[in-house]
């Protein structure tokens, strides 16, 4: 200590103002800084130029030049709306900087020139000598010089015990957040009084590098933001290639030039999917707000798809696998072992009185958990501890010593001592080989265990005024296992992790032995667990070497803040989608860095929630599981309406290539507005529907697909354009070629305004557009599932989706009957026996992919 008051230029009388100042002046203020904030605008102007975002804004300038500004105003406002979602998600690490600074009180007590002050907090300075009691937020890191004091780190290290800090020397190789005289920034001081020199302060703080790591810990996209850039690149660039070649293909046949640009928009507007953003935001929106019912709180809508590829879960032990609630599990004494009867009571009861745990009016206990246990344990083999007695007859309170490990009292005629094993064995008269193997068989099987030991003290015996006076001529009465049991709900959700195919590692900063148990009991760890003890000097090509390995599940005991983000980083670098989850605000980081950290929602710091991408307000691993397949089920779901969608695009763009390789003697069978009005009108809400498809059978029996499968893959392509797309392309065409040929018309016959074909024509048109909307009905159906056969999920199972149909029928029949609209569209009433031809559409695209799908069930069998 003399020699930190050397360094810091520190006597009893502190520091004097002036020397403040300087020092103020030199290492700047004791606030968490966080990086200067972009440029709001260029995030703008990054988000409105998002690849689908620009196919949006030349559908918008599409509809315009068509003559329809609602549509085209519409379009605008879903631009518009997915960058501000963008914008939120961006702001997120700043928050959670701004968050830490909550942590620093805003006045300090500190000892200048002789006298205590109080100055603000962000004025102190290395040095500084600070007066810390109960109840106060620790000002800056410090160590202690006078007194002690109990402190709740659990924001650093998300242990709920207080724990002691007194003065004396350090412990040698010790973590520095284990060190006994050391007090950390932001944490708060629970019991006690003492001095301490600050010899940290600002961003140099535990508080100010868990910021800094915060900040320079990059958000990377999710793979469906950059799935969806590389679908939206791939959309573009076939519709202006086919474009450009059709345009020039219609020039070279002699189209007229007018009638060439009307064939270009159209096969530009018939190949952009302008529903497919906001459906693809509105289904993730939908995933949101089913995982809130479930218990997670998604706070980015693409994590709801990220979710589903996750592959790996880093999880805390205490309180996400257990309960966080110590329990006494087992009872050894020296006469008798493990064997149940009456003495257990009487030796749990004199534990009990060694504790200083408190109760509340309302009957609540209070204290440390491990002390809690005691007391709960005693009651439940009925040998309560009346608190108020046992502090009564107290005579003296030597408290718990982290270096000794040890704490002591003088009861009414005896010394009662409690603590760690190997120490109270050491302070025995004689030794014990038979409680040292008693403790090491209950830390097997994951208990914390306590020895406890006592001797008489005569009547007329002085009260040791000291605890080594105290803690001698001790005999050994027996040892407390204590077990923090795991959520019976753990086990379950980790054998469905396995049967998913994802692998469950524990990061936590318990010991190995405790949470190897944990790990065992809950199933981690199948068929081999590997216990990294002290996860702090791990190797980077020892950590890939573990992580690495297919069969093995990792606990990574006292892990530290590198620990968590190294863990992380290593299994990004592994090409794993990672799922971690934290507490504490030593755990930001981390959950900033992993795909989807995933914060607790009642023990979790606010730092950690903002950090996060999930909140689970249930604190449970289960939920985790669940929002996976959650994830799972809304990817698929996406899947299935981009097969819906796409399969509208080869009936909308083979029209147009009748018109062109006709040389016009085929007039165009769709018109640009009846476009428009399937995309945006009849399409969306039967593809919103699909987005509330439940999980097909066996969603989480199939591994995790791998991060490099894009949202939309060659199958998908196959099915939407060669199957369900041709055949719907086959049916329009053939009812606008039949309401033509019924009329009398001959190819290259006029059907322009005051032609006798003119009306036959429109209502051809109108039977395209009509066709493709009742081959849309087929499509959804058939997209319901991608390899099951409908009868397995059923036909009614998705009220929304028969809604949605309902919905495009009754808009269909709008746009086909009513008057005004018929003029807008350019449509004309159907004749019923074309209302019939149509009317069995649904049945031919839905029973050829029945088809298509019962062959491929029946290959697979074949095969497997």
């Amino acid at each position: 200590m003399p020699l930190l008051r050397r360094e810091l230029g520190t006597g009893s009388r502190g520091l004097s103002a002036r020397e403040a100042a300087r020092r103020l002046a030199v290492y700047g203020p004791n606030e968490v800084r966080r990086k200067a904030r972009t440029s709001l605008w260029r995030e703008l102007v990054r988000q409105l130029a998002h690849p689908l975002a620009l196919l949006l804004w030349a559908a918008a300038a599409l509809a315009f030049v068509a003559g329809i500004p609602v549509l085209g105003w519409a379009i605008v406002a879903v631009v518009l709306l997915n960058a501000a979602f963008a914008l939120l998600q961006e702001r997120q690490a700043e928050q959670a900087v701004e968050t830490l600074a909550k942590y620093l009180p805003e006045h300090a007590m500190v000892v200048r020139d002789g006298q205590p002050s109080e100055v603000e907090a962000r004025e102190l300075v290395p040095g500084d000598l600070v007066v810390l009691e109960e109840g106060a937020k620790v000002p800056a890191d410090a160590r202690l010089t006078e007194g002690g004091i109990e402190v709740d780190l659990s924001m650093l290290t998300g242990e709920s015990a207080p724990a002691e800090r007194v003065v004396g020397p350090g412990l040698i190789g010790a973590p520095l957040l284990q060190e006994p005289n050391l007090v950390f920034s932001g944490t708060i001081c629970t019991g006690g009084q003492a001095q301490a020199i600050v010899f940290a302060t600002g961003n140099h703080t535990e508080l100010g590098r868990i910021a800094a790591l915060s900040q320079h810990t990059r958000r990377d996209s999710s793979p469906l933001e950059q799935q969806v850039k590389k679908v939206a690149w791939l959309i573009a660039a076939v519709a202006v290639a086919m474009g450009g070649v059709f345009l020039v293909a219609g020039v070279a046949v002699g189209l007229p030039l007018t009638d060439t640009l009307m064939f270009a928009i159209g096969l530009l507007v018939a190949n952009v999917p302008e529903g497919l953003l906001p459906t693809i935001t509105l289904a993730l929106a939908v995933g949101v707000r089913v995982l809130a019912r479930q218990g997670a709180v998604i706070k980015r809508l693409s994590a709801v798809e990220t979710l589903g590829s996750t592959n790996v879960i880093c999880t805390d032990k205490t309180g996400t696998l257990t309960q966080n609630r110590m329990r006494l599990q087992a009872v050894w004494t020296p006469e008798h072992g493990r064997e149940p009867g009456p003495w257990i009571g009487d030796m749990v009861r004199t534990s009990a009185l060694c504790t200083t745990v408190t109760r509340d009016e309302e009957g609540e206990l209070h204290g440390d958990p491990t002390e809690i246990a005691l007391v709960e344990g005693a009651a439940a083999h009925d040998a309560p501890v009346d608190l108020g007695g046992r502090d009564t007859g107290r005579r003296a309170l030597f408290r718990f010593d982290p270096r000794l490990r040890l704490m002591s009292v003088v009861h009414t005629d005896a010394v009662i001592v409690k603590g760690a094993p190997e120490t109270v064995l050491q302070t025995l008269e004689g030794s014990s080989k038979s409680a040292a193997a008693a403790t090491e068989a209950l830390a097997r099987e994951g208990m914390r265990v306590l020895a406890v030991a006592a001797r008489t003290l005569p009547d007329d015996a002085r009260v040791p005024r000291h605890r080594e006076d105290a803690e001698t001529g001790l005999r050994l009465l027996g040892l407390v296992g204590l077990y923090d049991p795991p959520r019976p709900e753990v086990a379950a959700a980790v054998r469905r992790c396995h049967e998913a195919g994802l692998r469950v590692h524990i990061v936590t900063g318990d010991n190995g032995a405790t949470a190897a148990a944990v790990a065992r009991e809950v199933g981690i760890g199948l068929p081999r667990l590997h216990v990294v003890a002290q996860s702090e000097s791990i190797a980077d090509h020892e950590l890939d070497e573990l992580l690495a390995a297919a069969d093995t599940e990792v606990v990574f005991a006292r892990s530290s803040p590198e620990t968590k983000l190294k863990v992380a980083d290593a299994l990004r670098a592994h090409g794993q989608i990672v799922a971690m989850t934290g507490d504490g605000v030593n755990d930001a980081p981390a959950l900033h860095r992993a795909h989807i950290g995933v914060a607790m929602g009642l023990s979790g710091t606010d730092v950690a929630r903002e950090a996060s991408t999930m909140v689970l307000t249930d604190d449970n691993f289960a939920t985790i599981v669940t929002a996976i397949e959650s994830g799972r089920r809304v990817y698929d779901n996406v899947r299935k309406f981009i097969v819906y969608i796409f399969a509208h695009l080869t009936p909308e763009v083979v029209p147009f290539l009748v018109f062109a390789l006709s040389a016009g003697a085929v007039p165009l069978p769709l018109t640009v507005l009846q476009i428009l009005a399937i995309d945006l009108g009849t399409e969306t809400l039967p593809a919103l529907a699909l987005g509330r498809e439940r999980a097909e059978p066996g969603t989480m029996n199939r591994p995790p697909r791998p991060s490099s499968q894009g949202v939309i893959s060659r199958d998908m392509l196959v099915r939407s354009w060669c199957y369900l797309g041709t055949v719907s392309a086959v049916l329009v065409m053939g009812a606008f070629f039949y309401v033509l040929w019924r009329a009398g018309w001959q190819p290259g016959n006029p059907t322009g305004a005051g032609d006798p074909l003119h009306h036959a024509y429109i209502t051809a048109t109108t039977a395209t557009f009509a066709g493709i909307v009742t081959c849309q009905v087929g499509t959804a159906v058939a997209a319901r599932t991608d390899h099951a056969a409908l009868h397995e999920i059923g036909l009614f199972t998705n009220p929304l989706l028969l809604a949605g149909i309902a919905f495009e029928l009754a808009f269909t029949a709008a746009l086909v009957y009513a008057p005004t609209l018929q003029g807008l569209f350019g449509t004309a009433a159907l004749p019923l026996d074309v209302v019939a031809l149509i009317a069995t559409f649904p049945f031919l695209v839905w029973g050829t992919d029945e088809v298509r799908r019962w062959l491929r069930r029946a290959d697979h069998r074949t095969k497997s």
